[in-house]
Parts: C-alpha cells; structure tokens; sequence
C-alpha cells in the first residue's frame, strides 16, 4: 500500500507539472499574438512571406477540397495570427506546419501581422469542398443553436476573440478538425466548444458541417470564376476540374479511361 500510495503522489505531481508547462505554452502563445496584433502590417512583404505558405495552401490560398488543407483566403487576420503563434509555442499540434512556422523561416512578429493581413486580403474559392446535402434542415437547427453565438449568425466569426469563420471552409477539413476537437486532440480548442460538442452524435457532425459549408461568404469576398493570384504569375498550378486539384495519381487514371 504505501508503494502504490508513493505511485499515485508520483503520477499526480507528474500530472499538474503537465499542467503547468500547458499554461506555460499557452501564455507564450498568447503574448505573441498579442505583440504581433499592434503591428501595422505590410502587406508587399506580407506577399513575400506567403511564398512559403503557397506550396501547400495554393497561391490563391484556397486549399485543397479534400480537406488536406484548409482554405485560408478571407480568413480573419487575428485567427491566422493566433493559429501560428499556437503552433509555434506547441499549443496547437500540427507536426507538418511546425517547420514552416519556425522563426528562422517564417520570421518574428511583424512577419506574422504581414502574412497574415495578405491572407486575409485575398478572395475565397468559389467552389469549396461541401458535404452530400442530405441533412441540411437538421444541420441548420444545429448550427443555429449550437455554433452562431461565437461564429457568428452567417459563419463569419469573431475577429476581436480571435474566432475563425468557418463559412466557405472545406467540408472534409471541417470535419477533421471537428473530430479533433471533440476528442480532445486540438490542445488550443476552446473549452467552451469542447463542452457544447461533447455528446454530438455522428449524424450530427456530418449535418452540422455540411450546413456550414454551404454558408456562401458575401460576393465581394468571393473570386470570379477563372481568377488566380496575379502576386505569383509564375507558379505552376496542378490542374483544376470541378473546383478539384487533380494530384498525378488522379491523372494517371484519367489517361487510362
């Protein structure tokens, strides 16, 4: 008894040094995106940044329909701010982001509010990722009692908290996140979301998630049909049918039809 009882000290202390060394990672989050938020962004270097967030995100910022990677156009600056800074203190963890997200590469706190202000400055896809639509009413009741009081009544989000907007996001990367979020694996999640999705149902988050992904931003943040990111001319793009990004595998197939 007393050897288990000198285990169970152990694993306690263990647990709230965990804790502890949590706040930590959190609090320095935090002060960096509290510094880079009263930068005045410059939005030509902010352009140069983005090269490295191009490979994978797309020069248009839009991500990919699978769900691999969020579209990030239009997203509030606040919230790519915060995100970054997440990954950078490991309040968020994201292994393939971590390098990209390093100091050495990305740069300090006025790179952070320059990329950041681009990002949010460029136009969302017209043709994001949605789900089969074959729940949509319930969807709605959900969303509309569930999630408007932080992102908002048309998914917009809040800028001042730092809330994403999730209207126009990518049904499969909703999901995932969702997912995530509900198991406990996205660290920097809100407590009080955490708590509001605890007992959602699969029915549910499929429902939920497809409503929110076909929420239409306002026209004036959406791309015209055919429009890429004059700021990278030169970029080679992988091909684009149906709002898809068609990989090699994809277009081997097709040429075996």
């Amino acid at each position: 008894m007393q050897y288990k009882g000198k285990w169970i000290l152990l694993l306690s202390g263990l647990v709230m040094a965990g804790g502890a060394c949590a706040d930590r990672v959190a609090e320095t989050a935090m002060h960096e995106y509290e510094q880079a938020i009263k930068l005045k962004p410059n939005l030509e270097n902010g352009r140069k940044v983005y090269r490295i967030c191009a490979v994978c995100h797309t020069p248009e910022g839009w991500g990919t329909e699978d769900g691999a990677y969020p579209q990030l156009a239009g997203q509030l600056n606040t919230v790519i701010i915060k995100q970054l800074a997440d990954i950078r203190a490991r309040n968020r963890d994201n292994p393939t982001m971590r390098p990209f997200t390093s100091p050495t590469l990305l740069g300090g706190d006025q790179q952070l509010a320059d990329v950041a202000a681009y990002i949010a400055r460029l136009p969302m896809t017209p043709h994001n990722g949605k789900g089969p639509g074959r729940d949509l009413e319930w969807g709605k009741r959900l969303f509309e009692e569930n999630c408007t009081e932080c992102h908002g009544k048309q998914g917009e989000g809040d800028k001042a908290e730092h809330i994403p907007a999730i209207r126009g996001q990518h049904f499969r990367y909703l999901v995932r996140q969702f997912e995530w979020i509900k198991m406990g694996r996205r660290r920097n999640a809100d407590n009080k979301m955490v708590k509001q999705i605890r007992d959602f149902r699969h029915r549910d988050v499929m429902a939920v998630l497809d409503y929110v992904s076909r929420i239409a931003p306002p026209a004036d943040q959406v791309a015209k049909p055919g429009w890429t990111n004059p700021d990278f001319p030169k970029y080679v793009r992988r091909p684009i049918r149906a709002g898809y990004a068609i990989d090699e595998r994809a277009q081997r197939r097709e040429r075996l039809k």
